[in-house]
């Protein structure tokens, strides 16, 4: 059985690092060592580490922040396996994760992996609202866990990743700390050759943001990194991606129709009351919870808001800068 390297990047979160890390104690899996990077928080998780420290092959590195991935290319350098795991610190698995990735690579092996994320029972309304908005086809949230998508060939995303040490070895690790650095991750993995796959069953539970001010923070900051990435690699933007922008301008439109035109104004009423119908009767029929449901059309309109200022107020910087330039994140600070 192939040793697994399972690297946690974690940024003043002990707490939930000990929920994640009980999940661990309890994989049916037991070849695998855990590698713990401390990104300069200032609420270390140290004495948590240490107490796992007889349940666990798990070893604890600090180093000065500057951003998860880089953190993550900081385990990358010192762990043991023959194949590396991400998984975010608020994540919580089942205890059959392991198996189901080994199983998969043993009967149709990929170097590149990434599993979907879904909400657990315990999770308070916000944060399964928020799963959902950022999980359904409503809100393009659903094209993160699908084989095909708009946006291109299935890229893993660093909550729930995997990857040999070839792609390590071979890509050098993340190219940038922040801002959309998962992604552009899998994409120079895939331009190198490597195939990626998705296996739905490898899901974590993501707990995500407990409420929607922080959420909207965070949803800005992916819409900045999208523009981000097509620095990099400017044939990725897809015009699936300009969706939540011209969503949010599209609702932000519809009073001053009122004062223009008004048949467009009704129709636009009429189009936005049906998109909310949508979502509550979708929403309705995946929690079975009417709270939930109201919630999440709320954490809908604060996802696609939030991408879609974030989206253009760096694609506006963007088209005033030099077309060189390539930002790393690793100045940038992310949204807690």
């Amino acid at each position: 059985m192939r040793l697994y390297s399972i690297i946690i990047p974690v940024y003043n979160r002990p707490d939930e690092l000990q929920e994640l890390l009980e999940c661990l104690v309890q994989q049916t899996v037991k070849h695998f060592e855990v590698i713990i990077v401390e990104d300069g928080s200032k609420i270390k998780a140290d004495a948590v580490v240490k107490s796992f420290g007889d349940k666990l092959d798990i070893k604890y590195f600090f180093k000065e922040n500057g951003g998860q991935g880089f953190a993550r290319n900081h385990g990358f350098e010192r762990a043991s396996g023959d194949y590396f795991i991400l998984l975010d610190s608020d994540a919580l698995i089942e205890p059959n994760y392991l198996a189901v990735v080994e199983a998969k690579l043993n009967t149709d092996y990929v170097d590149l992996y990434g599993g979907p994320d879904t909400d657990h029972p315990s999770f308070t309304p916000i944060q399964k609202a928020i799963s959902y908005s950022m999980t359904s086809v409503f809100t393009t949230g659903g094209i993160r866990g699908k084989k095909n998508n708009m946006g291109g060939t299935f890229h893993p995303r660093s909550f729930n990743m995997g990857l040999s040490r070839q792609v390590w070895e071979k890509t050098g690790g993340f190219l940038t700390s922040r801002m959309g650095e998962d992604i552009l991750f899998s994409i120079g993995a895939l331009r190198l050759g490597f195939r990626s796959a998705l296996i739905p069953e490898a899901f974590i539970y993501h707990k995500r943001r407990t409420k929607f001010l922080p959420f909207f923070r965070q949803l800005k900051f992916f819409g900045r990194a999208r523009i981000n990435i097509a620095r990099f690699y400017p044939d990725e933007l897809k015009l699936v991606h300009t969706f939540p922008l011209l969503f949010t301008l599209a609702v932000c439109s519809i009073p001053l129709w009122f004062l223009i035109f008004k048949p467009f104004f009704y129709l636009g009423l009429i189009g936005l009351a049906t998109y909310i119908a949508l979502l509550f009767v979708d929403a309705l029929r995946k929690t079975k919870s009417t709270e939930v449901a109201f919630l999440s059309v709320a954490a809908a309109f604060v996802q696609l808001f939030g991408y879609g200022v974030g989206f253009m107020e760096e694609g506006w910087k963007r088209l005033f800068e030099k077309k060189s330039h390539r930002e790393t994140g690793a100045t940038i600070e992310y949204p807690s």
